[in-house]
C-alpha cells in the first residue's frame, strides 16, 4: 500500500533529525582550528620582515594562526574593546597611556621578560607604569646620534670630537676649507625635534630627571618653578641655535628628509644629524659611502657625552584580548634570540635582552661603548604631549626665533594643558 501523506512527512522529518544529529556529531568530534592571532605591527618598512616571519612561524605548528595587521587604528580598537591580540610597536608617551590604564596584560611571568636589560626596562618605566605589571617588553632599540663623512674628516684631519669647544673647533675648520659642517633639514620640523633639539638637550641635562620634575610640578611650572623649559632648556638650546644658523647649509629651511639623504650621499657636507633609519637612503645613491657616528658634545666633559634612544619595537598583549595564549606563544617565538638578533642586524637596532648578540655594522660601532654602559637617554622632544607643538616651536628657533621666548610659550603650554588634565 502507499505511503501516505502523514507518513511521508514523519519519515522525512525523521530523516532530517537523523542527519542533524549525525552533522553536530561530526562537528563534535572535529578538531578545532588553529587559534587566530591578530598580531600588529607599527614599523612600515619591516612587513615584509614580519611577513616572512608570520609565515614561517604559521607553517612551523597548527595550533596558532598569526594574522598581519599593519592597518588598524589603535585607539579605536582599545575603545571598541576589540584591539589587536599582540602588537609590536614603537613604544612612546602615546603608547603608554595605554599602559597606565591598565589596558595591557601582565608579562612579568613569561621567560622572555627575564630576559630584558634593566636598564632598557627602565625606558619603558619613564613613560608610566601600572602597578604590580610588566605590561610591555622591550624588543629594539636605536640609537641615534651624528652621521659624519669619514672620508671628509681624513682628508682635513679631524679627529671625532668629544667636547663642545672641539666641536667648534672641527666646524670652523670645515667651514674654512669650504665644506659644509652639517647638512641641515629645516623644513621638516621632526628633523628639527628628533635630531638637533633632542640631541642638544639629552647631550647636556638628565632628560628622565627633568621631566620627572615638570609633571611633579604640572601647573607650576613657569618663571618662578625651580625647573621649567626656559630655566632649564635654555643653555642647550641656544648651543642648537648657534650649530644651526652659522654651520648649516645656507638653504636649510628649504631642504626636507629627502634632500639631506640625497646630499649627504653626495658629500655636501661632513655632518648629518639624522637617525641610522637614514643609511639606507643614502645607500641608494652611495652604498660604498664611508660613514661613522658619535654623540653630539654639548659639554666641555667627554664623560658627559650621551647617546639618544627610543624604544623602536615593544610587545604587548591586551587585556581585552581573547586570545592571549596564541599572542603570548608567538611573542616569544618573536623574542627567540636568533629572531632577534636578526632584526636588529637587518635594522641597525640594538638588542634589549641579555644575550644579544653586539652589533657589528661600521656605520653604527661608535655608539655601542655608550650604549653598553647605559650612557644613552629618551628624546626629550618625545615626552612632551603632541597637543604642544615642540617640532615646530624648535623649527622657528633654528630659522631664527628668539630661544628665550620660545621656552617660555612651551612653559605655558604644559602649564594649560596639566590644568586641563
Amino acid at each position: 500500500m502507499p505511503d501516505s501523506p502523514t507518513h511521508l512527512r514523519r519519515a522525512a522529518s525523521a530523516g532530517a533529525i537523523v542527519t542533524l544529529l549525525g552533522a553536530a556529531l561530526v562537528a563534535c568530534g572535529a578538531p578545532a582550528g588553529p587559534a587566530e592571532v591578530r598580531f600588529h605591527l607599527s614599523k612600515p618598512e619591516a612587513i615584509p620582515y614580519f611577513r616572512d616571519l608570520i609565515a614561517e612561524y604559521n607553517a612551523s605548528q597548527d595550533d596558532v594562526e598569526v594574522v598581519f595587521d599593519t592597518s588598524s587604528n589603535l585607539q579605536a580598537g582599545f575603545l571598541r574593546g576589540n584591539p589587536p591580540d599582540l602588537g609590536l610597536l614603537n613604544y612612546n608617551m602615546e603608547m603608554a597611556r595605554f599602559m597606565e590604564r591598565g589596558a595591557l596584560s601582565d608579562l612579568s611571568d613569561m621567560p622572555e621578560a627575564d630576559r630584558i636589560l634593566p636598564e632598557v626596562q627602565d625606558l619603558v618605566d619613564q613613560y608610566a607604569t601600572y602597578p604590580g605589571r610588566t605590561s610591555v617588553l622591550p624588543y629594539s632599540v636605536m640609537a641615534a646620534s651624528v652621521i659624519y663623512n669619514r672620508q671628509i674628516f681624513e682628508e682635513q684631519g679631524l679627529a671625532v670630537p668629544t667636547t663642545w669647544d672641539e666641536l667648534i673647533e672641527v666646524c670652523d675648520t670645515l667651514e674654512a676649507a669650504g665644506v659644509t659642517p652639517f647638512y641641515a633639514t629645516f623644513k621638516d620640523p621632526w628633523t628639527v625635534g628628533q635630531g638637533w633639539f633632542d640631541y642638544a638637550v639629552g647631550g647636556e641635562i638628565d632628560v628622565a630627571d627633568f621631566y620627572d620634575q615638570m609633571n611633579e610640578l604640572g601647573t607650576e611650572v613657569g618663571p618662578d618653578s625651580p625647573v621649567s623649559f626656559e630655566k632649564t632648556l635654555a643653555g642647550p638650546v641656544e648651543k642648537m641655535a648657534q650649530l644651526a644658523r652659522e654651520y648649516t647649509n645656507p638653504d636649510a629651511a628649504s631642504r626636507g628628509y629627502g634632500d639631506g639623504n640625497l646630499a649627504f650621499a653626495n658629500g655636501e657636507a661632513a655632518m648629518y644629524i639624522q637617525g641610522p633609519w637614514a643609511f639606507g637612503e643614502i645607500a641608494k645613491t652611495d652604498p660604498d659611502l664611508d660613514l661613522g657616528t658619535f654623540p653630539l658634545p654639548m659639554t666641555d666633559d667627554p664623560d658627559d657625552l650621551r647617546v639618544r634612544v627610543n624604544i623602536d619595537l615593544a610587545a604587548w598583549i591586551p587585556e581585552a584580548s581573547d586570545q592571549k595564549e596564541g599572542a603570548r606563544d608567538f611573542l616569544s617565538y618573536l623574542f627567540r634570540k636568533d629572531v632577534m638578533d636578526e632584526y636588529n642586524a637587518a635594522f641597525l637596532g640594538y638588542g634589549t635582552t641579555t644575550d644579544s648578540a653586539p652589533v657589528t655594522d661600521e656605520r653604527i660601532l661608535g655608539m655601542k661603548e655608550y650604549y653598553d654602559s647605559a650612557k644613552f637617554y629618551q628624546g626629550a622632544s618625545k615626552a612632551i604631549p603632541l597637543t604642544i607643538p615642540t617640532d615646530n616651536y624648535m623649527q622657528g628657533v633654528v630659522t631664527g626665533s628668539d630661544v628665550e621666548s620660545t621656552l617660555r610659550v612651551m612653559d605655558a603650554d604644559w602649564a594649560r594643558l596639566a590644568l586641563r588634565q
